[in-house]
């Protein structure tokens, strides 16, 4: 079996059983006036690693891999929308309030969109998830299911909620999970590097880390 380089040992891949997972790259936690800008963060951390999660998303394109969508929203009804998420905390725009870039986290608007940069293709799978992890009240797991995947790589933000949450999941449900590190961001950088190390604490207890080169590399001689 294949190996790619990771943290905390090589990761034995299996390439007939692999995706790549984007999580919620979409304009409303990366562009101002979105969500995330509401909450007071700064956006620009999640730009900045648009240009490593687009290698990741055409290495595995160029290498007949599955390449799979996640988008967080909510019907424009708001009835998968629990109230303890929209009253929680408080940002200047709630989920399902009128932003710059339409109803904020609602499928259809503008803003809900993926960044155009990291757009699915025609045919590729786009997942609209109303919680942070991605198996839940969706139709992941019989997408996987039926794709024979065993195996995920991991991109997208936030690392420590959506992302970490989604490995967690796919974690119990027995999959093999591995994060690309320069292609998933936080707001903040101690959340990130504390996430990774809470994955792959343990021997790997969540999932391994791996560069993205590295992943390239294995998946191109694929």
């Amino acid at each position: 079996m294949a190996e790619i380089k990771a943290e905390p040992f090589a990761f034995p891949v299996n390439h007939d059983q692999l995706a790549l997972v984007v999580i919620d790259m979409q304009r409303d936690f990366a562009e101002p006036g979105g969500f995330g800008a509401s909450l007071g963060n700064d956006v620009s951390r999640i730009t900045r690693i648009v240009p490593d999660v687009k290698r990741l998303i055409q290495g595995f394109r160029n290498a007949g891999l599955p390449v799979i969508h996640t988008m967080e929203c909510h019907r424009p009804d708001l009835s998968d929308l629990p109230p303890a998420k929209r009253d929680r905390g408080n940002p200047t725009l709630r989920i399902g309030d009128e932003g710059p870039m339409g109803r904020i986290l609602i499928s259809g608007e503008p803003g809900t969109a993926i960044l155009p940069e990291l757009a699915p293709l025609k045919g590729e799978v786009v997942i609209e998830k109303p919680g942070k992890g991605a198996f839940y009240a969706t139709e992941l797991g019989e997408v996987l299911q039926d794709k024979g995947i065993k195996q995920l790589v991991f991109a997208g933000v936030t690392t420590e909620v959506c992302v970490q949450t989604t490995m967690r999941e796919a974690n119990d449900r027995g999959y093999e999970c591995l994060l690309a590190e320069e292609a998933t961001e936080s707001y903040f950088p101690e959340f990130k590097a504390a996430a990774i190390a809470m994955i792959r604490a343990q021997g790997a207890i969540v999932g391994w880390t791996a560069r993205v080169d590295d992943i390239l590399e294995s998946i191109a001689h694929a």
